[in-house]
């Protein structure tokens, strides 16, 4: 059955993925990004525009991201899913980090998957149904030197998670965490040959994964039915709770 899907951060790396898959399913993504316009405009054009509706907003501020979901529901009249993917990264000795550090990764990562979980809950309510997938890392599970802003944004994901999953499962609402490990994306572009062959040494299945396979998990939570307040740790064996 076709869904009305919001991806936010889908330009690229993992959004962009997912984005792909999901209208390649057959449902109807909305793709959201901020400042990546052409890489937005260009992931419509490789789509050949099916399924793929993108739209401008920076989901760090709360007027934009109700624009966003306002959109939506005026345009397609519900949101089945709503995918939780904008994120930025910091690396930064602790002791050097700012208050405009923690506001800008914060607002970017936490904020903006609190704040368009309560815009888009009441449609779910309304429908009684909903699925809310957050995009989080094995960095919240286990925190990660010089990446302190970004592991307790992503920690706080995964709270937000476990808690809407109570909170929301009466009303049919199912939530879920997704945490990957080292992905094959653009922000781990910084590392150097000996950097990424030292993780992929590290890694249980001796490789580093790919966005297709966290979108091929997004996918199958979309069409589960009894799987909820849970963090999906995807890493290849690289880390083991």
């Amino acid at each position: 059955m076709q869904k009305v899907i919001i991806v936010t951060g889908a330009s690229k790396g993992i959004g962009r993925e997912i984005a792909k898959v999901l209208a390649n399913n057959g449902h109807v993504v909305i793709a959201n990004y901020n400042k990546s316009e052409k890489d937005a405009i260009s992931l419509k054009e490789e789509m050949n525009e099916k399924n793929i509706d993108i739209y401008k907003a920076d989901v760090s501020a709360r007027e934009e991201g109700h624009k966003l979901v306002e959109y939506v529901l005026n345009k397609y009249g519900k949101i089945d899913v709503l995918i939780n993917n904008a994120g930025i990264d910091e690396y930064k000795m602790f002791i050097d980090e700012t208050d405009n550090d923690w506001n800008r990764v914060i607002n970017t990562n936490l904020y903006s998957a609190f704040m368009m979980c309560q815009e888009t809950i009441p449609n779910m309510i309304k429908n009684k149904s909903g699925c809310i997938i957050n995009i989080s890392s094995i960095w919240g599970m286990v925190g990660a030197s010089l990446e302190v802003l970004y592991s307790v944004s992503k920690a706080g994901m995964d709270g937000l998670t476990k808690a809407l999953a109570k909170e929301y499962g009466p009303s049919n609402i199912r939530v879920n965490s997704i945490a990957p490990g080292a992905i094959d994306t653009d922000m781990n572009k910084d590392l150097t040959k000996d950097e990424l062959k030292q993780l992929e040494d590290e890694t249980p299945l001796r490789k580093i994964g790919k966005t297709e396979d966290i979108a091929k998990c997004v996918s199958w939570l979309i069409e589960d039915n009894f799987t909820t307040g849970q963090i999906i740790s995807i890493n290849g064996g690289w880390v083991i709770t």
